[in-house]
């Protein structure tokens, strides 16, 4: 009971440290992220004491007034914080470590129908964004973050940084300094549209100025023609005078 009390005292300082919006420990109580922990610690100690159908109806319970899932079989370590919470579903046989966060949306699911370990182990203080999917057996190390809409089906090494579908490492960090190192620079669409559009419009002032090079020297012609002509002649005649002219007006352009 003492280790318990223990327990519960690291959640509401974790959530307070957190969470700017926490203002008093009678707020953290009202938080499903903590509710739902606090029963996944007993229905986990049933679970282990093979009971068959207890803990499934209490974590079912929890789900319907939490909004979030975990499976008696679940480990999770200590000052696990989940923000808002709704729609986070964690496996029976994932495994959580310490000083973890969890947005909502996450899932901690299995990929198939193995039979044993089939959920991901997550290190000690990740990160993982809202809505990230991390699926399989595989292992999230210590200090990773997982980018929001993130689905992981392979395994992220330790102070790294996961985003995308399927998620790629595109960063590393150093745990020492706090300095980050880029792995792969992010794709920037909006940028490439930009450029695109730039190299067209600088093609089209080409054109534009080639163009009028070529309009000048046609426009001077005429101005010859209609000089030659008397004044009761058409001053439109001319331009037929611009057929027998050897002009190739596609040579300017």
């Amino acid at each position: 009971m003492r280790h318990w009390w223990r327990l519960v005292r690291e959640d509401i300082r974790t959530i307070l440290h957190n969470d700017p919006a926490a203002r008093s420990i009678f707020e953290v109580l009202l938080y499903p992220g903590f509710q739902a922990v606090q029963i996944h610690r007993l229905t986990h100690w049933l679970w282990g004491m093979n009971l068959p159908f207890i803990p499934r109806l209490l974590s079912q319970i929890t789900r319907f007034f939490t909004g979030i899932e975990i499976h008696p079989g679940a480990t999770i370590g200590h000052r696990l914080f989940i923000d808002h919470g709704m729609g986070i579903v964690v496996g029976e046989t994932a495994i959580i470590g310490d000083d973890v966060v969890m947005y909502q949306g996450v899932t901690l699911g299995g990929t198939g129908k193995e039979i044993g370990k089939r959920h991901p182990t997550i290190g000690n203080n990740v990160v993982i964004g809202v809505g990230a999917k991390v699926l399989g057996a595989i292992t999230i190390g210590d200090g990773a973050r997982i980018g929001g809409g993130a689905v992981v089906v392979k395994p992220v090494p330790a102070h790294s940084t996961a985003i995308g579908v399927p998620a790629r490492v595109v960063a590393t960090r150093d745990p020492q300094t706090g300095q980050t190192n880029r792995v792969e620079m992010l794709p920037d669409p909006e940028g490439a549209m930009l450029r695109s559009l730039h190299e067209s419009v600088q093609h089209l002032n080409q054109r534009v100025v080639e163009l009028e090079s070529a309009m000048g020297s046609q426009a001077y012609h005429i101005a010859a023609l209609s000089a030659q002509r008397t004044n009761g002649d058409d001053p439109f005649d001319c331009l037929d005078d611009l057929q027998s002219y050897e002009m190739h007006y596609a040579d300017g352009i």
